[in-house]
């Protein structure tokens, strides 16, 4: 299967309008790429011309993604306590491809809930919940060791802090909160923002960076190891706030955005902007955009190409070796995998188990996809053909119930189960629940699930995002989502009336080209220049952009 799921053909729309002076900022945009020393203004960055407008996406999905009924989820506010849910109800979701998941504390350290405590930051505020506030100065070094390897965010918050560019923008978050997006989120105070943020993730959330946050005035209501109401009803505090409405939202797997769509729609309608990393979360905004309910634009981040290519590919090319060892000290060679979906998520996977020596093999749904396993050297196969002989199964492919209870009951003796797609519904962990079962819980995020003729299946982060909960991701490929997600939202603060319309935009590809420069300094890359007569002789600008939005990388 896929990672990016639907049948349906990307209609690839051109901006409406040409304007005459695109050429003349283009060449200004591209200096900021080629220059160290340039002064460009982010003003002409995000504004100065229709050229650099997003480009609508209409992806009609084929089997729409429905959102649960009010009545089962939205008719009643989440209360204070209840029972760790294993699974989360109303959008299934979990994490996507950002962050880190080390930790200085469990969760479990203190039993005590975050929403019990009375705490004080230094300067006597308490508009925030997090585990520890105490833990601060532990967050803070983590944030400046992430800032080491960020130095294109870093540069950017340089460059445009001056002219605050986001002043007056009042963003609420819902992301995973790691030293890496506490480097964002601290980004986006220094250009002039005020934000509140929470996790989209009960387990990724680093609590010594929340408390780092909350330290500096930022409103963060996260801990790792929420349960399910805490989940939501930290996402309602950072959007309920007397005296304060947000009119930008930055969300990963559209937790937030479904939330104040459905509990708060006066606050959504006045919403200036969207943006969204995930593929659920994007899929959900098509799915509003499709029915005539999205009031407002919304940038697809998911889909730009520094996000598919690194964020997805590289990210999980590295962190899914990582998050297999923290958690199983398994080694890999000679060691039967299925990997199912081969998309960018997928393609990383097999390549780093295939180098490890790995015997691997594909599942998928898509032809296209499929060929391209073979090309690489998998075989692929239907997961019943292998589901007895293999002993390690990773789902990355978005959809629903990828691996069945009938699947699980014939595994053999010590399989590893683990996902690396965004839901947690990829692996039917709720069928697990059933009390000839049961659940012995080995570490942190590995629970053996033992079967009454005493066979154990380990199953990893309760069937949520893998590298995320159990290990870390480079920071390195953070610097370039973060950088797309700061842009994408300069982009809808600053734009003209009238550019952007109730729809779902791909990020401008004059834009992925330069998050792209600004990190080749760090490998001491040197581009090659086009030459007048070459530049002409592709009908291309010498700066860029380079490729047509069709253009597959």
């Amino acid at each position: 299967m896929s990672d990016t799921p639907g049948d349906g053909k990307l209609e690839l729309k051109q901006a409406s309008k040409e304007v005459k002076e695109s050429e003349n900022v283009a060449e200004k945009y591209s200096a900021m790429t080629v220059s160290k020393n340039s002064e460009i203004t982010m003003g002409e960055l995000s504004v100065s011309s229709a050229a650099f407008s997003a480009v609508p996406i209409h992806k009609p999905v084929k089997k729409q993604i429905q959102f649960v009924e009010d009545k089962q989820e939205f008719s009643r506010f989440p209360t204070k306590t209840g029972r760790r849910s294993l699974s989360r109800s109303i959008s299934q979701s979990s994490t996507d491809s950002y962050g880190s998941a080390a930790s200085y504390t469990d969760s479990s350290d203190d039993e005590t809930s975050p929403r019990d405590k009375t705490q004080l930051n230094s300067k006597g505020t308490s508009d925030f919940c997090v585990k520890n506030i105490k833990q601060a100065e532990f967050g803070r070094r983590e944030i400046e060791i992430a800032e080491q390897d960020m130095s294109a965010l870093i540069s950017l918050r340089k460059r445009a802090q001056g002219e605050k560019p986001l002043a007056g923008a009042k963003i609420v978050g819902c992301t995973h909160i790691t030293a890496q997006t506490a480097v964002l989120i601290e980004t986006l105070v220094a250009l002039g923002a005020q934000c509140r943020w929470t996790a989209c993730n009960i387990y990724s959330t680093q609590n010594e960076v929340a408390a780092a946050l909350s330290e500096i005035g930022v409103a963060v209501f996260a801990w790792k190891g929420e349960s399910e109401d805490d989940f939501w009803w930290c996402i309602d505090k950072c959007v309920n706030m007397e005296g304060w409405q947000p009119n930008m939202i930055l969300d990963d797997g559209g937790d937030l955005t479904h939330w104040v769509y459905k509990k708060y729609p006066n606050v959504f309608k006045k919403i200036r902007g969207i943006v969204e990393e995930s593929v659920t979360g994007v899929h959900r905004l098509y799915q509003l955009s499709k029915a005539g309910k999205l009031c407002v634009p919304a940038m697809n981040v998911n889909d730009s190409v520094t996000k598919q290519k690194f964020d997805n590919l590289y990210c999980c090319r590295e962190s899914i070796l990582d998050g297999l060892k923290r958690t199983t000290d398994v080694m890999f060679g000679g060691k039967q995998v299925v990997v199912c979906g081969y998309g960018e998520v997928g393609k990383g996977c097999t390549a780093a188990l295939k180098a490890m020596g790995s015997i691997v093999y594909v599942t998928e749904i898509d032809p296209i996809c499929a060929l391209q396993a073979c090309m690489d050297g998998f075989r692929v196969v239907k997961l019943n053909e292998v589901i007895r002989q293999v002993d390690v199964i990773i789902t990355c492919t978005g959809n629903k119930n990828v691996v069945t209870r009938d699947q699980l009951d014939r595994m053999k003796n010590g399989s590893i189960v683990c996902n690396m797609g965004h839901s947690n519904t990829e692996i039917d962990v709720a069928s697990l629940r059933t009390p000839e079962l049961t659940w012995e819980r080995v570490r942190s995020q590995v629970d053996h699930v033992i079967w009454p003729d005493g066979k154990r299946v380990i199953l990893l982060a309760e069937g949520r995002l893998l590298n995320l909960s159990c290990s870390t991701v480079p920071t390195f490929v953070l610097s370039i989502t973060a950088t797309t997600q700061a842009l994408a939202l300069i982009e809808l603060y600053n734009a003209p009336e009238g550019r952007y319309k109730q729809d779902v935009y791909l990020l401008p590809k004059k834009m992925d080209e330069y998050v792209a420069s600004l990190h080749l300094p760090t490998f001491d890359a040197h581009l090659t220049e086009l030459s007048d007569e070459q530049a002409k002789y592709l009908g291309l600008n010498k700066n860029g952009p380079f490729k047509p939005n069709y253009y597959r990388y």
